[in-house]
């Protein structure tokens, strides 16, 4: 299955939500649908699909034969659903992250001469660290226009989480007094950090992680060159998250945790190179390094019950989360960073 097909806009499969898409759907036929929405949960189970196919559903429905659904699904060669899949239905508005001012440039130019950017280009490009306030506001340009045959206009936030300060308040104006026929769909992977005022104007769905029989399901349909011990293994290692079994499998995240876990249960019997090896190879660019970090942070957190020395094991955590900041904020040698760390690991376990 081709990567485009992972896109939430794009992808019209969803597992483990049965519950939560049936709630949707009565809210919808019962007309007691709050206008907006909070999707919270774990990074990479599903939320913004969930998003999405609520948004498609909205958009396609005709409230006149609402006993006629019994589930969220649109035909895939409806206009509807293409023209959410292309970002260009008129009563959709998606409000994410924007490119930097450099690489927008580069959209831009592709767009005007009529070229398209392949999928390893758009992966190269960044995006700004938060949502821009310049961007809240085309919400209400957007919403001060009617929909097209005077149905639902729905706004999609992915994620609320990447709004700073000023955009957050921007956001919590418009919450406060929504237009009517207006669906506001605000996805959180961490709603503890949320201002209280923007969790207290949403109905909240709160959606626990998958299922490792799900993740594994899931595997297999996205990824079907893996064997089934690859399947159970990434299944287990994502915690629940099927974004995060995707990323492992493509950054073959099975190989670099057996290698910390030798390292590691070798205690002060590690072989040094295979040491230096590791350190070298997972702090030679930044996305190796981030699948370093969160590969010890789970080896951390899953063996922390399992050694002889509780105690002293459990203060690698604190040291590790400071180590890694410390690194990142001070610019400092992140082979020495993952050195130090897995030493450190080795004596305590």
């Amino acid at each position: 299955m081709e990567q485009n097909d992972l896109i939430p806009r794009k992808n019209s499969y969803l597992l483990g939500f049965e519950k939560e898409e049936q709630f949707l759907l009565e809210a919808w036929k019962n007309n007691t649908l709050h206008n907006s929405l909070l999707f919270s949960g774990i990074e990479g189970i599903g939320k913004a699909t969930l998003a999405y196919k609520f948004a498609r559903f909205v958009l396609y429905a005709d409230y006149n034969q609402k006993d006629s659904y019994t589930t969220l699904n649109i035909p895939e060669d409806s206009g509807v659903f293409n023209l959410v899949a292309n970002n260009s239905h008129p009563d959709l508005k998606i409000i994410e992250r924007d490119y930097t001012d450099t690489d927008k440039k580069k959209v831009l130019k592709a767009i005007k001469d009529g070229e398209q950017l392949s999928d390893d280009e758009l992966k190269d490009l960044k995006k700004s660290a938060f949502i821009r306030i310049d961007d809240v506001r085309t919400i209400n340009e957007f919403l001060s226009k009617r929909s097209g045959n005077d149905g639902w206009r729905v706004v999609i936030i992915d994620s609320i989480d990447d709004m700073n300060t000023a955009s957050a308040n921007a956001i919590l104006k418009i919450l406060e007094e929504p237009p009517h026929k207006t669906l506001m769909l605000l996805i959180s992977h961490n709603p503890n950090r949320l201002l209280p005022t923007i969790k207290s104007r949403c109905a909240k769905l709160n959606l626990r992680p998958l299922d490792e029989k799900d993740v594994a399901s899931l595997l297999r349909r996205y990824r079907p060159e893996l064997n089934e011990k690859q399947v159970k293994e990434l299944a287990e290692l994502s915690s629940g998250s099927i974004g995060k079994a995707i990323m492992y499998a493509d950054n073959d995240a099975l190989n670099v945790y057996q290698k910390l876990s030798k390292i590691v249960y070798a205690k002060d019997k590690f072989v040094l190179s295979d040491v230096l090896d590791f350190c070298n190879t997972y702090s030679a660019d930044d996305e190796s390094y981030a699948l370093a970090q969160e590969l010890i942070l789970k080896f951390i957190a899953e063996n922390i019950h399992h050694t002889a020395n509780l105690e002293e094991f459990a203060k690698s955590w604190d040291e590790t989360i400071k180590t890694f900041s410390e690194t990142a904020g001070l610019n400092l040698d992140k082979r020495q960073a993952l050195m130090n760390i897995i030493v450190n690991l080795c004596k305590r376990i």
